[in-house]
């Protein structure tokens, strides 16, 4: 086909294409009418929040198997979990442990964020930031709404266990690492996927003893991933691990994974989660029936029964 359209030239090359069999067969035959549903993942919720005075989208996905268990399942709180945002594809994660084996069952909620800049951020001191983030700054307020009415609803309508944690990547994975540091106990589990802590030039990372609540700080846990980012945002990682790798493990244990190497700011966050799921709800390994017949050299299948 290459070789013909060099031989013929683009303009004749396409008129061939009209006039072969294959194409007008394919211009002339009627569609046939085939059977169709649309494909749902998950329910999604508007929330009135009175601490943003706002409508945000909820998306929950439930694990399968939800509607016949009578189980209590760990709740993954998705930052930037609108349908336009994360939420798919996260909520696809929690699908594959439903059929891999290798983590365990989980509820995912999106939360939707409408302004990142201002919603995730902490009001920074640094004039330069200040000047090129005017809007920034409301971090805390969003962790109300979190609080109050996000995780309220979500523990009144689904069955819910001790386990819950938040997740989010770049200016998300800035506010996971903020909500760790200044409201420890609003979750147990943190995932924290190429966090921005070159936020306000790192200043918050240079009073971490000062600033962090660590008397409230009790079997917390943490997944760290960064991509190549360097810079500023790898120094901001570098010591917040530094910082937490003086705690009491009873504080926090903490994993860290660098895709520097394999994965940029646009590629690391899904199979960062996927590796943060693994390790934060690991399953009991798979017990098959030994190696099958057919991954093993020279063997034949068992006799029928």
């Amino acid at each position: 086909m290459t070789l013909l359209k060099t031989l013929l030239g683009p303009g004749l090359f396409a008129g061939a294409l009209l006039l072969s069999p294959a194409a007008a067969f394919a211009q002339d035959a009627p569609l046939r009418e085939v059977s169709s549903r649309p494909i749902a993942l998950g329910t999604s919720y508007q929330l009135h929040s009175a601490v943003l005075d706002d409508e945000r989208e909820l998306n929950v996905w439930l694990p399968t198997g939800y509607e016949k268990s009578k189980d209590r399942y760990p709740v993954v709180y998705l930052l930037d979990g609108g349908l336009d945002q994360d939420f798919v594809h996260i909520a696809g994660l929690g699908n594959l442990a439903s059929l891999s084996w290798t983590y365990g069952p989980m509820i995912v909620v999106g939360v939707q964020t409408k302004n990142r800049r201002a919603e995730l951020t902490a009001r920074p001191t640094d004039p330069r930031y200040l000047s090129a983030f005017p809007e920034s700054g409301g971090a805390d307020k969003f962790r109300r709404f979190l609080r109050q009415e996000v995780v309220p609803f979500v523990e009144a309508r689904f069955r819910t266990g001790e386990r819950r944690a938040i997740m989010g990547e770049s200016l998300a994975g800035l506010f996971v690492v903020d909500t760790l540091l200044n409201d420890p106990t609003l979750f147990g589990d943190y995932v924290a996927i190429s966090p921005s802590l070159w936020w306000d030039d790192r200043r918050p990372l240079a009073y971490l003893d000062r600033t962090a609540h660590l008397k409230d700080m009790t079997k917390a846990r943490l997944y760290l991933a960064v991509g190549d980012e360097g810079g500023t945002m790898q120094d901001g990682i570098d010591r917040l691990r530094t910082f937490l790798a003086a705690q009491s493990p009873e504080r926090i244990a903490v994993r860290y994974d660098d895709f520097s190497k394999s994965a940029s700011h646009a590629t690391v966050y899904h199979h960062a989660a996927e590796d943060a799921l693994r390790w934060l709800y690991p399953a009991p390994p798979y017990e098959g029936d030994g190696t099958p017949w057919f991954m093993i050299e020279g063997a034949s299948p068992p006799p029928r029964k």
